[in-house]
């Protein structure tokens, strides 16, 4: 759903994010990428969400709460505000902590890996939640999850988690029905990735991207399968299943890739030699 012509932005909202632990983060792609590897995407993610916040003219000021050191320091350089995390576990109670420590009329929570959100997108959504005036929110693309939750009149009732869709909806709050299909692409799994990739990732997400995986160039096909040759030599056999989920049609020889393998040595995915967001 597009943006009213006659629904001027306000920059009204507080958005806020959470981001609980670093050491245990993304643990649906341990598989692919190792412990260092999945603490950098995430505090790439996180910098790249934040920076689409920032930019969103519905946006007042944002917020991320937590614990972790590293995490603080990415949120200040991205000019957002840092709130201690609560010592309650969960998700949610950081958040409503977050949101009754802010005190903001409209609270919004975000979930901290969006790397494909543009400000657009955002702003379209908070419009479109302002319009409502009430609780609203947006599921995220496999439609079980919650990527932002809307809040108006102090009240956030944060039901993070799994099936949060559903608990949201139950609760009271609004779906949103727009597409914005970089706000509802939160990275869990590969395929997530994949699809962050194919809409186009930040420059932090993207930095982290191309310093993973094993430079080759593209060498031919063979029954369903990739040929693709390393730097250092090594021939590497890709399935078309994983060079397709990276967004690859056909792999062309002599195009330069990075071949990302699970712990069995495998290519589970190609991306770009370098990857960056569209202009």
């Amino acid at each position: 759903m597009s943006t009213p012509t006659h629904a001027a932005a306000t920059a009204d909202a507080h958005v806020v994010l959470a981001v609980k632990d670093l050491l245990h983060a993304k643990t649906r792609l341990a598989g692919t990428l190792p412990a260092e590897g999945r603490a950098a995407l995430v505090l790439a993610m996180l910098a790249d969400t934040l920076n689409a916040a920032q930019r969103s003219p519905e946006v007042a000021a944002v917020h991320v709460v937590t614990r972790d050191e590293s995490v603080a320091s990415v949120a200040r350089r991205c000019g957002a505000a840092v709130i201690a995390d609560p010592p309650t576990a969960g998700l949610n109670p950081a958040l409503e902590h977050a949101a009754s420590a802010v005190g903001a009329r409209r609270m919004v929570a975000l979930q901290p890996d969006l790397p494909a959100l543009r400000p657009s997108e955002l702003s379209a959504a908070l419009t479109e939640a302002r319009l409502r005036a009430q609780r609203c929110f947006t599921v995220d693309r496999d439609g079980t999850g919650t990527t932002m939750l809307s809040g108006y009149g102090g009240a956030l009732q944060a039901l993070f988690g799994v099936d949060s869709a559903a608990h949201h909806q139950r609760s009271g709050a609004q779906p949103l029905a727009g597409a914005w299909p970089g706000l509802r692409c939160d990275v869990d799994t590969l395929a997530d990735l994949a699809a962050a990739l194919r809409l186009g990732v930040g420059p932090a997400t993207g930095a982290v991207l191309d310093g993973l995986g094993t430079p080759a160039t593209g060498a031919g096909h063979t029954e369903g399968a990739v040929l693709l040759r390393g730097d250092d030599g090594a021939t590497l056999f890709c399935a078309d299943a994983a060079a397709k989920l990276g967004g690859w049609r056909q792999l062309r020889p002599g195009q330069r890739v990075r071949a990302h393998r699970d712990e069995e040595g495998r290519v589970v995915l190609v991306t770009p030699a370098a990857t960056n967001a569209p202009g």
